[in-house]
């Protein structure tokens, strides 16, 4: 099997932002809402004489995301909508630089990315609402769709990857993929190639120079890669609420906690989390918004190593709690552990006792001499290992300190008995 380093590395950085922004930011009513609303085209497109997003907002977003410890932003750079966040140099009159902002906002947002060390990725649509040659002529409408990608390739410089939606709106017409995929090698040969399969077939692998699978608001499972040519790697995208785009009255939140645990949850097939943001019209994002990804950067800081490098290992396997799951990095194994009680004086907390354990059963690691560490704490932990079991006593969270996930680190004294 073939295992190309880029995706190796795209797959190692873990955590990404991803911006849906466009015109219909502008309308706060989500991403879809020339569709959903059958806003006529002379109606919506006039939308263009007030998009004017503020000069900083590309360095306000990449500052967010790294802090959040985000390796990389994916944004839209067309959405459904047919606006192009980018000078489509003289395809279509329908993008940023002939808006009233007249800037090409790829170009704000790849240097950017490059100050704060992200990875800028492309979304770019499948589906267009408003090229009529989608629905007229099919081929013309591709050869389009291939010369709007080639300037993505050719124009900012180094890119982390192309990530494709809509290919399930016509799912039996022949979108000539060979021909998509190959000009991206063409330009961008160490570029990630994903395309989204949407709602209804979450992790199904497609066409052999796609470099990732995607599970939209799904629990990532283990990929089968054995008829696989080459590795492939995995990534699911999590809204904060139920629109991608700017909702202005869409307060329906998930909660910074299960958040981190979906974002967790993902490594234990090594799939990376892609959370999403829809900035507001000027391009700055909402003040929860922005909180929620500060939170997940206190947790990244503290965990990022083991959640960004560790893999899954044969050598150990949580018996208890379910949710559970170890990971294994230069020989030590990483226990992610979820549901940890605080615990505090009984004024306080509803939590009192210390003895919250985790089992793990023992397979070829040699258990003869372990320290066994809180990472966020750096405390000792004690521990009981009797007929392949090992038990980690004392790990549920002091007052004050509760990072939703604990790490725990186990370090052998020890060759390996496998």
């Amino acid at each position: 099997m073939i295992v190309k380093q880029y995706v190796k590395n795209f797959e190692n950085m873990g955590l990404g932002m991803f911006v849906h922004f466009g015109l219909y930011s502008l309308i706060g009513h989500g991403e879809w809402v020339k569709f959903l609303e059958r806003i006529p085209d002379g109606t919506y497109d006039k939308l263009t004489e007030r998009f004017n997003p503020k000069k900083t907002w590309a360095l306000e977003l990449a500052e967010t995301a790294k802090e959040a410890g985000c390796g990389y932003i994916t944004i839209t750079s067309r959405h459904h909508d047919g606006f192009s966040l980018y000078d489509t140099c003289g395809l279509s009159d329908f993008d940023a630089p002939h808006s009233l902002c007249g800037r090409d906002l790829i170009g704000e947002f790849t240097d950017a990315c490059r100050k704060y060390d992200i990875k800028p990725f492309f979304y770019h649509t499948l589906l267009d609402w408003h090229e009529k040659s989608y629905k007229e002529d099919f081929k013309a409408y591709l050869s389009y769709l291939r010369k709007s990608v080639e300037v993505l390739c050719r124009n900012y410089g180094k890119i982390g990857g192309i990530w494709f939606d809509g290919m399930w709106d016509r799912p039996n017409d022949d979108w000539e993929e060979d021909t998509l995929y190959g000009l991206i090698r063409k330009y961008q040969p160490e570029a990630m190639i994903i395309n989204n399969t949407g709602l209804s077939a979450r992790g199904a692998l497609g066409h052999i120079e796609l470099d990732s699978v995607t599970f939209e608001r799904g629990n990532p499972k283990p990929i089968n890669l054995e008829d696989s040519p080459k590795y492939i790697a995995s990534e699911m995208c999590e809204v904060m609420n139920d629109c991608w785009g700017y909702g202005e009255s869409d307060i329906n939140y998930k909660s910074p906690a299960l958040l981190i645990e979906e974002m967790v949850l993902c490594r234990r097939t090594r799939a990376n989390f892609l959370m999403n943001t829809g900035p507001l019209p000027d391009g700055s994002l909402r003040t929860l918004d922005k909180g929620v990804f500060e939170l997940i950067g206190k947790w990244t800081s503290v965990f990022g190593d083991a959640f960004r490098f560790a893999v899954p290992t044969v050598k150990a396997s949580v018996l208890s709690p379910e949710k559970n799951f170890v990971l294994e990095k230069d020989g030590c194994l990483y226990v992610f552990c979820f549901g940890l009680p605080t615990v505090a004086d009984p004024n306080v907390s509803v939590h009192t006792g210390s003895d919250f354990d985790v089992k793990i059963k023992i397979n070829g690691y040699n258990c003869d001499n372990l320290k066994i560490t809180a990472i966020d704490t750096g405390n000792v932990l004690s521990y009981d290992f009797r007929d392949g079991v090992l038990t980690v006593h004392g790990i549920p969270f002091a007052f004050g300190g509760n990072l939703v996930v604990r790490v725990i680190k186990i370090e052998n004294g020890g060759k390996d008995n496998g």
